[in-house]
């Protein structure tokens, strides 16, 4: 026996069986994840006290639907890309191009009271910020197991997939921070929802593929 076969035989004598993956039980950790982030905030009373007031208005409805169908599509694109023979660069432009538009979407629910004001009262940066902040501090739970599930799977590019899994982090926490969000100008939501959504996606792209390799 060669010293080559020794060291396969040696190799092979610890391995064992690998744990298939189980797609349904990916998307059902994320959704426990997000829905137990949602709880916290309600239990907390962090949701905005005039909810059931605004939760048929145009721009409510543009931004939680229009998070939800983001935040949908952002996960099945990044646990399918997760999958070896997935090609990923076709879905990737999709949810791109999909975020784009449902952001660009909420600037024709914008009423005229609200357009006629100053653009720095329109943007108030300061709060702003705190909105942008909040979507990343509740993103980072979910960008953390998604990484985990990417290392766990065989993604063929792992930057592609830890772009969409930020993406996916990103939409989901923003869609959990809708329910405490004041918001309700489009064009703040637009300009510091995507700031957050931005923020999450980039490092995810630069973290994520940096723990696939260790």
């Amino acid at each position: 026996m060669t010293s080559t076969d020794a060291l396969i035989l040696t190799l092979s004598t610890n391995l064992g069986p690998v744990r298939r993956r189980s797609v349904s039980r990916e998307i059902g950790a994320l959704v426990v994840l997000a829905a137990g982030e949602l709880a916290l905030i309600l239990m907390a009373g962090g949701m905005r006290p005039d909810m059931g007031g605004v939760i048929l208005a145009p721009f409510m409805a543009w931004k939680i639907g229009g998070l939800a169908l983001l935040a949908g599509v952002s996960c099945a694109v990044a646990i399918r890309s997760f999958a070896p023979p997935a090609a990923s660069r076709r879905d990737l432009v999709y949810a791109l191009v999909l975020t784009v538009f449902v952001m660009a979407a909420g600037l024709f629910v914008t009423t005229a009271a609200e357009s006629g004001q100053p653009l720095i009262e329109r943007l108030s940066p300061a709060r702003g910020l705190g909105c942008a902040t909040a979507i990343v501090v509740l993103a980072l739970p979910l960008m953390s197991l998604l990484a985990v599930l990417m290392r766990r799977a065989a993604p063929v590019h792992p930057k592609r997939s830890a772009l969409a899994s930020g993406l996916a982090a990103a939409t989901s926490g923003a869609l959990v921070f809708t329910v405490c969000c004041p918001a309700n100008d489009p064009l703040y939501i637009v300009v510091w929802y995507s700031a957050g959504i931005a923020a999450v996606a980039a490092a995810a792209r630069w973290l994520l593929p940096r723990g696939y390799r260790l």
